[in-house]
């Protein structure tokens, strides 16, 4: 029993910050990889507008001043865009679509754990809120993980048109030729092409994992399927 003064420790408490840290490693490092990498791309990126604004006699901008520019904006979503399109559309596909002795798959004739009602689920403490509340809230977040990537996609998607509005703007200035709206460049085939460059290379890696994984491995790595399983013997 405790006493008045004392209260119980959440369970991150119990822990040590190593047990912690283990436990979001994965986590922990895309976060700091994408932190690293990200970084990159500002100095470099902030290097080659200055150096292209010399050539055109500008002045170069600070780091700073690059975030504000669209250029950086335009580079950034342009990128998030394609990302969140792949990972949307990879969740979606895999609830109906079947790949015979892929690690990707969910297995085919048999029941999956993924696909069981949550409705029928056991409750308990330990049960996710919206499954124990139930209706239109268990509703939503029983397709959240699409509905958040979607979200993602189409913020990237606005953001991508209208930082490429901006840099596309600043070209044009510097040509003396007429600006246009973002609305007129969401129709260029400028924007089209930035976009459809992007998008078939995340599909291409989708489909080279897929595939690579029938008949490839990677022992220790949960998206490949043990060593010894045989090729055709689909999911994990």
């Amino acid at each position: 029993m405790l006493r008045p003064t004392e209260h119980p420790k959440s369970e991150t408490e119990h822990k040590p910050l190593r047990q912690w840290i283990k436990e979001h490693g994965l986590l922990l490092a895309n976060v700091g990889l994408f932190v690293v990498f990200f970084g990159g791309m500002v100095i470099s990126g902030a290097a080659s507008y200055s150096e292209d604004q010399q050539t055109h006699g500008g002045e170069p901008v600070s780091i700073p001043g690059y975030l504000a520019t669209g250029h950086f904006v335009e580079a950034v979503f342009e990128n998030w865009e394609s990302e969140f399109l792949q990972m949307a559309m990879y969740v979606v596909l895999t609830v109906f679509l079947f790949q015979k002795g892929s690690s990707e798959s969910k297995p085919m004739g048999k029941d999956s754990p993924q696909d069981e009602d949550p409705r029928d689920a056991r409750k308990t403490a330990k049960t996710p809120w919206p499954v124990r509340r139930g209706g239109w809230v268990l509703k939503v977040y029983e397709h959240s993980l699409s509905g958040l990537l979607a979200l993602l996609f189409l913020a990237s998607f606005m953001l991508h048109a209208i930082g490429g509005t901006a840099a596309f703007n600043e070209e044009q200035l510097s040509h003396g030729l007429p600006q246009v709206s973002t609305w007129e460049y969401l129709a260029s085939s400028q924007f089209w092409f930035e976009s459809f460059q992007n998008w078939q290379s995340e599909f291409l890696a989708v489909a080279v994992l897929v595939g690579a994984s029938v008949y490839l491995r990677e022992r220790g790595s949960p998206e490949s399927k043990p060593v010894a399983e045989p090729h055709y013997e689909t999911g994990s």
